[in-house]
């Protein structure tokens, strides 16, 4: 089966490979490529396509690799496969690159509740070291006066932009936004069929029937349809000796014959599986099981999400008393005229919402992040993950100060023994401006 390379990505593939393998006089290489684009579109097989094409050698890591409950291992790790990959161009005299799949997975900040830990400040700062003087990368607590040779890296990911910047600006890091058209696509999935004799017509009305799928997508088609196959080998087996006749047995391998790969069955078994694609869309059930979601999606509607009195731990006895006592009053004063007495009061802060539960100069500091235009988020962690500084999202909240005061006072009640902070988002670039911790364990909580 011969696979289709994109003219365009084995280009900038090839052209930054060998410019990083030449001494050009007075211009500076970008030692990393970015890969980037929407999932399922082939990157890291295009890749592997195209070093296959070239002859040369690979080093693999993965974004798995980029975070470790040792803090400093991933950035050691990528400097000794950078070395290992220099080391293959002295001992096999072939071009190497360090391949990282995923990279946005391990060290990008996909969201606010994404933990951005000392390892990932270490994997940063080592990209940035290694492209900055790359014949010069040292392994901790050794140093060799003579210098590595330099080896491209290339990168791979859905959104760089969730990447830190300085690591992706231009002269480090070349980028290259990889999404086929029609051509490229048709080319990649024929190869897909091209030992089941699909012709390149049906392909294209395959193709133009669903112009938004994935390349990815083509492949779970072909899986998809040896599917019949599959069960009649179990039910003739039986479900109860499947596991012998596949690992270890002495039989020969079963063989398949050739599924239906007519046209109208290629569509039947695509339209099943946007059918199910469009079912996980649709579902979302997210909402019902993260809190986090809950409080972000649902517009402050937290009552369905409120701890039980009986539930309620004899350290913030305090806490839902005076929870029960606001509600208390609340339900008085709105009981002769209909009003919803799950609202929130209203605050002298700026007209936004105060709470009863929480001290004035609690809900001073929420109202004043959201002022600001910040977003704000919500962190707790335990006594002993405060010491490594790895904090969890409790929920992240833009506008609507009722939103944030509600889940806070869930929060507090429902994490007495943990530390909780506020903390000011800019979300323009995700920045942190403002971290002040609202309760400790042992110390002040922020109840009134």
């Amino acid at each position: 089966m011969s696979y289709y390379i994109s003219p365009r990505f084995l280009d900038k593939l090839s052209i930054h490979i060998t410019k990083n393998y030449l001494d050009i006089p007075s211009v500076k290489v970008p030692l990393i490529l970015g890969i980037h684009g929407r999932k399922g579109e082939g990157k890291s097989f295009q890749c592997e396509l195209a070093f296959e094409r070239m002859g040369i050698n690979v080093v693999y890591m993965s974004a798995g690799e980029l975070e470790s409950p040792d803090a400093g291992d991933p950035g050691r790790l990528v400097r000794l496969r950078y070395r290992e990959a220099a080391e293959l161009v002295k001992v096999r005299g072939k071009m190497a690159v360090l391949l990282i799949n995923d990279i946005d997975a391990g060290a990008g900040r996909v969201d606010q509740y994404t933990q951005y830990t000392v390892n990932t400040q270490n994997v940063n700062g080592t990209l940035m070291n290694i492209a900055d003087n790359p014949t010069n990368v040292q392994l901790p607590g050794s140093y060799e006066l003579e210098p590595n040779r330099r080896v491209p890296i290339i990168v791979t990911g859905n959104d760089f932009s969730t990447l830190y910047a300085p690591l992706i600006r231009d002269g480090r890091m070349d980028k290259f936004f990889w999404e086929p058209d029609r051509a490229d696509r048709i080319g990649i999935i024929s190869g897909i069929f091209e030992a089941d004799g699909v012709q390149r017509g049906a392909v294209e009305t395959l193709v133009d029937t669903f112009p938004n799928q994935s390349i990815d997508f083509y492949g779970a088609i072909r899986s998809r349809l040896y599917d019949e196959q599959v069960k009649a080998l179990i039910d003739e087996v039986g479900i109860e000796r499947i596991s012998l006749r596949v690992v270890n047995s002495e039989q020969s391998a079963p063989i398949f014959r050739k599924p239906d790969f007519s046209l109208p069955h290629l569509l039947e078994v695509g339209n099943q599986i946007v059918g199910e694609q469009r079912r996980v869309q649709e579902m979302g059930l997210a909402e019902q099981y993260n809190k986090a979601l809950y409080f972000n999606r649902k517009l402050g509607n937290t009552a369905e999400q409120a701890p039980a009195k009986e539930e309620a731990p004899a350290a913030n006895a305090q806490y839902y008393h005076k929870y029960d006592s606001g509600n208390a009053a609340s339900n008085a004063a709105g009981s002769g005229n209909g009003q919803n007495n799950h609202q929130p009061s209203s605050s002298s802060y700026g007209g936004q919402p105060s709470s009863t539960k929480l001290t004035p100069d609690v809900v001073t500091q929420v109202n004043q992040i959201l002022k600001q235009g910040l977003r704000l988020g919500i962190e707790y962690v335990n006594e002993r993950r405060f010491r490594t500084n790895s904090w969890n999202s409790y929920g992240s909240f833009q506008g609507q100060a009722s939103e944030a005061i509600a889940a806070l006072e869930a929060c507090l009640g429902e994490r007495p023994t943990d530390y909780v902070r506020l903390v000011g988002i800019n979300p323009e670039d995700r920045r942190r401006v403002a971290e002040t911790i609202i309760q400790r364990p042992k110390g002040k909580v922020a109840t009134a």
